[in-house]
């Protein structure tokens, strides 16, 4: 019988392409964007990861969410730093969300605040996102934008309290596994990864707009 992670991963496989190969992130590991367009994308990431982690202290307790809160995954401070050097010591005064991301965010609340399963959904689009390819985003941005190694610029995609992501990740997808969720809520919650997929593309899209790249 197929395991409840291998499901979320195969039943979104399609929502995830689509959302790497967008106008506006090949245009960005191509090196055929400016710095600029790096920091309007890590901007937009703040909103959506201010959305994950605001609300993470209080799932804690939840026997749905809570496994999944781990500190060493928090992305925010991390975020903070990076735009403050990117953007200066005043980055929040100009800090905006795109309309898409706004959504993202917002939805991504929504599930934080009535929806336990459905956040972990979310939770696990990103966060383990970020262990993947979100390594591969820094290696590019550190060669084309000359950002130090692991440095202010990257330090999003840097993980100091994950020691192995391999092994972490194998024992989140064993959380997965353990969901405690009925067959019908656990369709819920593929069907939320894939609404999460569509979400993160719709800011990339939006981002391709920005910058007047064609989809």
């Amino acid at each position: 019988m197929e395991s409840f992670s291998t499901l979320i991963r195969t039943a979104s496989g399609e929502q995830h392409a689509t959302a790497e190969t967008s106008a506006f992130m090949s245009a960005l590991l191509g090196g055929r964007l400016g710095v600029a367009a790096y920091a309007r994308y890590t901007e937009q990431l703040w909103f959506v990861y201010e959305a994950l982690e605001s609300g993470a202290e209080r799932l804690a307790a939840d026997p749905v969410a809570g496994p999944f809160i781990r500190p060493e995954l928090f992305r925010l401070a991390a975020l903070e730093r990076d735009l403050a050097h990117l953007r200066g010591p005043d980055w929040r005064a100009g800090l905006s969300p795109a309309a898409a991301t706004r959504e993202y965010a917002d939805r991504i609340r929504a599930c934080a605040e009535r929806w336990p399963a459905g956040y972990v959904a979310h939770h696990y689009t990103r966060y383990l996102g970020d262990l993947s390819g979100g390594q591969v985003i820094r290696d590019r941005a550190e060669k084309t934008w000359g950002f130090a190694r692991k440095g202010d610029g990257v330090r999003f995609y840097v993980f100091e309290g994950v020691a192995s992501p391999a092994a972490f990740k194998r024992g989140y997808r064993e959380l997965l596994d353990g969901i405690r969720a009925d067959e019908l809520e656990r369709r819920r919650v593929v069907a939320e990864c894939r609404r999460a997929f569509d979400l993160n593309t719709a800011v990339f899209r939006a981002l391709g707009d920005e910058f007047a790249l064609s989809a």
